[in-house]
């Protein structure tokens, strides 16, 4: 971006980054001021910064330069993530010469063909995107420590986290066994978030497999959420149009057949069961068959459906149509088709607040659904589901169970139809397709003798809510999404067989895996100043990393004498910075490394060391399009800042959205912009160099200073709860549109005050061009970024 006149952000920008670098102002060291600290998620290195890191990070530095300026001791650090199967699998399709990567890599992340043929290992890609990283960063003007960083994969950072899982392990927090795990078959592995080429946001949900038996014996397994709607099953659905597998279940006590489909004999694998296929069953052969509802003893038809979808589930599907709408909408359409089905009659199984009988028909009804295919259904299903999952309360229908919330009830009779051998537990991703980086479709899979967190313990959620409850969560409302996904959150893989990453401590063939050496590096923020003092990977022992993150004075005595000063002096550096005070994240990281990050602080630190706050701010889309660093579209930083200049991309994508909001960056609207950024300048700077002489105040200074002072107050509340926009809206376009109401009127007595409180209150936002305006009218060495930010003068008469 080339400016007006003399007003060039590219030299504005780096004269200052340089400047700052040269000053040390943002290098944080203990003193008597109160301490914040504040991080945000360290990048994973398979690729460019984006506009998601732009918009998270950005956040994170406002808020960072907004405390340094309230008086604060600010750390604000920064790392890298490199661990896992990710960029093995990257430096492999690379050497490969896979098209799709090559595409992706040198037109959306900018990487010269040349450059990027010479990152065939894992350790060049690291070395490539770590300097790519720290200075894309640097050149959008974040106030980052950079003495701190690290990735990863540094020995001493290995450390570290040997020293975590081996306190996990002794605290009982790690077990064996088996569980299911998200699998790619290709690279017989686990597969966590950062693993993925598409499905980031799969989980794995549990189903209830509920037995009907056709009357030889044969049969219909239905896979459900909701096992409670047991007792009001009217129909089984088939779709005709397909071809079953009847297959054998053998197990230690017998076996039984089963009559499922093709997409299901691979998952049954997959989940332990062994299976022999016996032969194939059409769909239109099933269709009329009456099967015995193992719970009711009720005999229910198979109808059939061409909306049954053979890939989820099992192919075969329980119909409740007084409480499902799909199922009431099929049957509906099924007897306008002309299909018989008046001796199905509905069963009402829950009572729900506000609801008759058939919630499902009174839904569609109000909504006016029209058939299974309108989009109102889907509307109508979660209305539906919702309600009676958090209202609803089960009938007399229900036997001993009546009377049961529905939220309560799923566990206790799935344990109980397990328990009379007529329901089976399976598994299915929560959205497809679920794709590994190497480009295989993963696969649920059941895996034995794997090493898990426990974080079913009920001990560790009990703890973990404790945190939770004392934490501030911005905004208020994410705080029940945190809390359902404590209690749904299972346990957990922890190592893996291939990729990089700290081994296993006490089974070194195991790597731990990526989500869990990312949960606690907070800390280590803290202690990789050890590095300064010459400490290598052996000297960071037990006893050293006890004393120092534990507090434990007994340690200390078997630290060597020659080390000891150091660490008592890192031991008092923790204790000043120790804990987080605010860690601001994207919202696709809440079940996991946020989660995560409260799960293993309250399982190795003491309450006082636990974290204060989390911040989750929405996603950013390009130009109305989803973006992503592996398929495109995509918008790196480097681009952005290339294109934009620095302050003008904080700017666009600071007051785009409020934080939970979604941001769409959107080339237009950023030329808009640019020219309010460069009007302020120019105006900001004439004001400055033509300093008005402030005589005695009329009216209007009297309106000017007391609007100016409203919007200091409102810009000051809106970034204490992490509002930007609306920071943005009173510190910056509604101060502005005073101001020229001002001037029309001839006021200009107030310009240089206005100016000056300004240049203070954008200092967070735009720091380059504040920097540069303060510069004007105070000596070298005296930054705005260190300048106290303004408060507002109450009491002003208007």
């Amino acid at each position: 971006m080339k400016g007006d006149d003399d007003y060039n952000p590219y030299e504005i920008e780096k004269k200052w980054q340089r400047m700052w670098e040269n000053y040390k102002i943002f290098e944080a060291e203990p003193d008597d001021r109160e301490k914040f600290f504040i991080t945000v998620p360290y990048p994973y290195l398979n690729g460019n910064l984006h506009a998601g890191h732009t918009r998270t990070f950005t956040i994170g530095d406002v808020v960072a330069r907004y405390m340094r300026m309230c008086g604060y001791n600010v750390l604000f650090p920064m790392g890298f993530h490199v661990t896992g199967t990710p960029i093995v699998g990257l430096s492999e399709l690379i050497k490969k010469r896979d098209p799709t990567t090559i595409k992706v890599y040198t037109e959306y992340h900018d990487i010269p063909k040349d450059v990027l043929y010479s990152l065939d290992t894992p350790e060049k890609i690291v070395e490539y995107f770590k300097k790519e990283a720290e200075n894309d960063m640097k050149s959008i003007g974040y106030s980052i420590d950079w003495r701190r960083k690290f990735t990863t994969m540094d020995e001493l950072y290995k450390a570290f986290i040997t020293w975590q899982y081996n306190l996990l392990f002794e605290r009982g927090y790690i077990s064996k066994g088996s569980h299911p795990v998200r699998w790619c078959p290709n690279d017989e592995n686990p597969v966590e978030d950062h693993d993925l080429l598409h499905g980031e946001d799969a989980t794995i949900v549990e189903y209830t497999l509920i037995k009907f038996v056709l009357p030889d014996g044969v049969v219909l397994p239905c896979a459900t959420l909701r096992p409670e709607t047991v007792f009001g099953v009217t129909n089984l659905w088939a779709n005709p149009e397909v071809v079953y597998h009847k297959i054998e279940i053998i197990t230690p006590e017998g076996s039984e057949t089963w009559i499922v489909s093709k997409e299901a004999v691979k998952k049954l694998k997959y989940i332990g069961k062994r299976v022999e296929e016996i032969g194939e069953v059409r769909g239109d052969e099933l269709i009329g068959l009456k099967a015995k509802n193992p719970i009711t003893g009720d005999w229910v038809s198979v109808l059939p459906a061409s909306f049954v979808k053979t890939e989820s589930g099992t192919g075969i599907v329980m119909s409740v149509p007084a409480h499902a709408p799909y199922d009431h909408l099929a049957l509906r359409d099924l007897d306008v088709s002309g299909f018989d089905v008046s001796d199905i009659s509905y069963i009402s199984l829950i009572s729900v607040p506000g609801h008759g009988e058939f919630p499902a028909v009174e839904v569609c009804e109000e909504l006016g659904v029209k058939n299974q295919n309108d989009p109102e259904a889907e509307k109508a299903t979660k209305l539906v589901y919702k309600k009676e999952f958090h209202s609803g309360v089960l009938k007399d229908v229900c036997g001993k169970y009546a009377g049961m919330p529905v939220s309560k009830v799923k566990d206790i009779l799935t344990r109980d139809f397990m328990e009379m051998g007529v329901a089976e537990i399976f598994y299915e991703f929560s959205e497809q397709p679920v794709v590994c980086r190497c480009g295989t479709p993963c696969v649920i899979k059941l895996v034995e003798d794997q090493w898990f967190l426990r974080y079913s313990d009920m001990e560790w959620k009990m703890k973990t809510r404790e945190c939770l409850g004392k934490m501030r969560i911005t905004p208020p409302e994410i705080r029940a999404d945190f809390e359902n996904k404590i209690d749904w959150l299972k346990d957990k893989a922890c190592a893996r067989r291939k990729g990089l990453g700290t081994p296993l401590p006490w089974d070194p063939e195991w790597i731990i895996e990526s989500l869990a050496d990312s949960t606690i590096y907070m800390a280590y923020y803290i202690i990789v100043k050890l590095q300064e003092f010459g400490f290598e990977p052996s000297d960071l022992t037990k006893p050293v990393l006890d004393y120092i993150l534990l507090g434990r004075d007994d340690a200390f005595s078997e630290i060597p004498e020659d080390k000891r000063e150091i660490v008592s002096n890192i031991r008092r550096e923790f204790e000043y910075w120790y804990p987080v005070d605010l860690r601001t994240s994207g919202k696709d990281l809440v079940a996991n490394h946020l989660l995560f990050f409260i799960f293993h602080h309250v399982a190795l630190f003491d309450e006082d060391k636990w974290p204060k706050s989390i911040a989750v701010n929405g996603f950013v889309s390009l130009e109305g399009q989803k973006m992503s660093k592996s398929k495109g579209p995509l918008l790196t930083m480097k681009r952005a800042v290339r294109t934009y200049g620095a302050d003008l991309t904080r700017l666009y994508i600071l007051s785009n959205a409020e934080l939970m909001q979604d941001a769409d960056w959107r080339s237009a609207n950023v030329d808009g912009m640019r020219k309010h950024l460069q009007r302020f300048y120019h105006w900001a700077r004439d004001v400055i160099q033509n300093k008005a002489q402030s005589g005695e105040l009329n009216s209007l200074d009297r309106w000017m200073l007391s609007r100016l002072s409203y919007h200091v107050g409102e810009a000051r509340s809106a970034l204490s709860s992490l509002q930007t926009r609306k920071a943005l809206q009173h510190a910056f376009f509604l101060l502005l549109n005073d101001v020229r109401w001002y001037e029309r009127r001839g006021g200009k007595n107030m310009l240089f005050t206005v100016v000056d409180t300004m240049i203070k209150l954008m200092a967070p936002f735009t720091p380059h061009i504040c920097e540069e305006l303060w510069s004007l009218y105070h000596r070298e060495g005296d930054f705005v970024s260190l300048a106290p930010y303004p408060e507002p003068t109450w009491g002003v008469d208007t």
